[in-house]
């Protein structure tokens, strides 16, 4: 019968001196060191798709947005084709009648003192459109030439008027002293023509808002102005008023029409 112990081949080396041996005994791995020797750290995964999909809602809302605006435009046009169509509504006309100057001089160095009268004929050549206007400004120029400010001689208001449809009304106003003192290069100028006995250029603007009224719709105010050029006028020496040439005025009218904000 054999041994089948086993016995060391020899004993471990002593230490001198008596002390702990310097390496310290190996011990088989526990299985949680086993399965945890080559895992990662846990790290948080970071915010991507939460920022993916803000961006996804921002986009989407834009879109939308867009469409939304497009859709709004293309309706509005829609119906302000429609309202052309069944009231073709044409811009009215204005025609300068009458111009009658009273007293135009000077009291003193820059103070103008004025007294015109004017006679305004507007005309609606609509069949089915009327205008309801509030009251129009009046300003009175004297036209420059050569590129120079134009030189305001007069002021005057035309009461608020209503313009129904295929109408003619006549307008008249009382034009006063401009309210401001003529500065001296102005003032110069305007003192050389009247002495000199010369035609002097008269531009008239009006400055009003008006409504449009289209069967039972109406439309906001919108402001509307109208110039009229090619008058020309010699300053009284007397009592007796003199009348401006009035043959070759031209009246432009500049109206700006809210048709897509229709009230009723």
């Amino acid at each position: 019968m054999t041994d089948d112990r086993v016995y060391p081949a020899s004993k471990p080396p002593a230490i001198v001196g008596g002390g702990a041996p310097t390496t310290n005994p190996t011990f088989p791995a526990n299985k949680a060191q086993l399965y945890n020797a080559n895992r990662p750290a846990y790290r948080p995964p970071a915010g991507r798709r939460r920022t993916s999909h803000t961006r996804g809602c921002c986009c989407r809302c834009c879109c939308w947005t867009v469409f939304v605006i497009i859709l709004l435009l293309l309706i509005v046009a829609a119906a302000s084709a429609v309202v052309y169509l069944i009231y073709r509504p044409q811009r009215p006309s204005f025609t300068v009648s009458e111009l009658k100057i009273s007293t135009l001089n000077f009291t003193s160095a820059v103070r103008l003192t004025t007294a015109i009268s004017l006679s305004v004929i507007a005309r609606n050549p609509n069949k089915n459109v009327g205008f309801i206007y509030d009251v129009t400004d009046i300003t009175l120029y004297k036209a420059s030439t050569g590129g120079d400010d134009d030189v305001v001689i007069g002021k005057g208001t035309i009461a608020a008027f209503s313009h129904g449809k295929k109408n003619t009304t006549t307008l008249r106003s009382t034009i006063g002293s401009p309210p401001d003192e003529l500065d001296e290069i102005s003032a110069g100028k305007l003192k050389g023509d009247l002495k000199a006995k010369k035609a002097v250029a008269i531009k008239i603007v009006l400055n009003s808002k008006v409504k449009v009224k289209m069967g039972a719709l109406k439309t906001p105010k919108s402001g509307i102005r109208v110039t009229c050029e090619g008058i020309k006028v010699v300053a009284p020496t007397g009592k007796k008023a003199t009348t401006a040439t009035t043959s070759a005025a031209k009246c432009k009218v500049d109206p700006r029409f809210k048709i897509w904000k229709i009230t009723f």
